[in-house]
């Protein structure tokens, strides 16, 4: 090729980007005076990808602590939906609650009540509020997104707190349940985005931990309340909810944007001064070059001028809408595919059964007391769980971790399953030993499937419709747990099927596999329409 012909066909890429990045970022294309200088910004954008991609882990954490800080704080909001979500899983195991709220099924049952509409007013709340929450989060920010969520939220609290019956409880949890949708995705989506290669696994795997920690802080409160008799025994863990709302304001409130949704709305000056936040001041990085590379193209591989795909002009060209619909068009529907069986993990390999919190263990057999101090190592266990995989991960590999951790989680809910025969026969040891597998079910589920569900989500989304992919994941979640929990709900009460822990042996039909990549990988794959399975090897 001559070099009048590179410089011609440069210009055509030079005009072309120019027209699709629009008004405001027409200004950096403008700075490129010649054809070579925008040859040189597109090498630059390669260059500080490559080099992003292969900086060690040592060196990622000492360039970006303040991305570390950031994502530890903004994704504290996941704990309070970690902790409302487990909730239900304790508190029914409070006679004062029961017997506030429920109806009197037997001297044998005791007081039981509407489990399974209440366990999943949250959940159906939230499926209305990502929705909602994921296109704020693309028209406005995560920040601003999660501020309004926090006020929202700071009202509705009232309403659960002050219910005189279980009608009023149930309209509380569901307008409780919108922000907190909007505080999972903002928590999947501002770590994914902020959280440069290196740190990315460990950074969305934290998800999961934070999620874990929720769930510790609500067995926390409920063994406190345990020996209390009173409607406080289940109105503080309510009023908990309250402790978070300020904290998280001002942390919202003060935490950089995400460079990537400045990048795709346009304002690159504020990119690059979020990217310098997230950095050491004495970073010599330069953050005009990590925007470009954001920024990126959108041209054949086979170009040699351009060379490569880059990330979000070549993913803005393929889509130009940011709606919903756009999740289903073309090769983005290969990604939300991923994303949304991959999120239905969770509640299909025994989640709502293994994880089932204080009221698992009192079907167990285990006393009040006893119930609430196993729930409490659950929750422990599951956060020693997430910590372990962060050194697991990066050894073992994606797809050979799940599948060994789902087929351990089927072990084991077998093994409880078939414990339930001595159990029901007067063992008291069986019981026991239902408790313990219980624990080891949680670890071996924190340490494989939970933490890679998230890293998969997070990762398998397109940039631009990062938001609403995992929305769109969530949401699949929540439609694959309600019929998930009506079954658990069902089996587990002794008033309706009365299966008790022989259910373990139900869940265990339901284990599945799953395989994953990376962003850039993951868009070329996609591209090319090659079979997932086939294409999508461990790291």
């Amino acid at each position: 090729m001559t070099a009048h012909s590179n410089e011609k066909d440069l210009e055509i890429v030079h005009d072309q980007v120019a027209d699709k990045l629009g008004a405001v970022q027409l200004e950096q294309v403008d700075k490129v005076i010649t054809a070579t200088e925008w040859q040189q910004l597109l090498n630059d954008a390669q260059a500080a990808e490559e080099e992003e991609k292969n900086m060690p882990l040592k060196e990622a954490f000492r360039i970006y602590p303040m991305a570390m800080f950031w994502t530890f704080a903004v994704t504290v909001s996941f704990i309070m939906a970690a902790f409302d979500q487990s909730i239900f899983g304790s508190i029914i195991a409070l006679p004062a609650f029961r017997q506030k709220y429920g109806f009197y099924g037997g001297q044998a049952a005791g007081y039981q009540f509407w489990q399974t509409g209440l366990s999943k007013a949250a959940g159906t709340g939230s499926f209305i509020g990502i929705l909602i929450s994921s296109w704020a989060q693309a028209r406005y920010g995560y920040r601003r997104t999660l501020q309004v969520g926090l006020v929202w939220l700071s009202g509705c609290i009232f309403i659960t707190f002050f219910a005189q019956n279980i009608t009023m409880l149930f309209i509380g949890e569901l307008l409780c349940g919108l922000p907190f949708g909007a505080f999972t995705t903002t928590a999947m989506g501002y770590a994914s985005e902020i959280a440069p290669v290196p740190l990315r696994g460990f950074l969305t795997t934290y998800i999961a931990l934070v999620n874990s920690f929720g769930q510790l802080l609500s067995a926390g409160v409920f063994k406190g309340m345990a020996n209390l008799t009173g409607e406080w025994s289940y109105r503080i863990p309510f009023a908990v909810q309250w402790v978070w709302i300020i904290p998280l304001f001002i942390i919202a409130t003060f935490a950089p944007e995400s460079p990537w949704f400045l990048v795709r709305s346009g304002k690159l000056k504020e990119a690059e001064r979020a990217v310098a936040r997230l950095g050491k001041k004495a970073d010599e990085r330069d953050p005009a070059r990590i925007v470009a590379m954001m920024v990126g193209t959108g041209f054949p591989r086979s170009s040699v001028l351009i060379g490569q795909v880059r990330t979000n002009e070549h993913e803005k060209e393929r889509s130009e809408s940011l709606s919903y619909v756009e999740c289903f068009k073309g090769t983005n529907l290969r990604r939300t595919e991923i994303a949304c069986m991959t999120m239905c993990f969770i509640p299909l390999c025994g989640d709502w059964f293994g994880g089932g919190g204080a009221y698992f263990f009192e079907q167990a057999g285990l006393n009040t007391s006893d119930a609430f101090s196993f729930n409490m190592g659950l929750w422990g266990f599951a956060c020693f769980g997430t910590i372990g995989s962060w050194f697991i991960i990066p050894y073992v590999g994606r797809r050979k971790l799940m599948m060994s951790g789902l087929s351990a989680l089927a072990g084991l809910l077998f093994l409880v399953g078939l414990l339930t025969i001595p159990v029901r026969q007067g063992n008291s040891a069986a019981k026991w030993a239902q408790a313990a597998l219980i624990l080891v079910w949680i670890f071996v589920f924190n340490i494989s499937v939970a933490p890679l569900v998230y890293v998969i989500v997070g990762e398998c989304s397109s940039t631009r419709l990062r938001g609403q992919t995992i929305g769109i994941a969530r949401n699949v979640y929540i439609l694959c747990a309600l019929p998930v929990a009506f079954i658990a709900s069902y089996s587990m009460n002794p008033t309706a099927w009365g299966w008790g822990t022989y259910a373990g042996l139900f869940w265990v039909s339901f284990i599945e596999t799953v395989d994953t990549s990376s962003y850039v990988d993951r868009a070329v794959w996609n591209l090319l329409a090659v079979p997932a399975m086939g294409v999508l090897p461990s790291p």
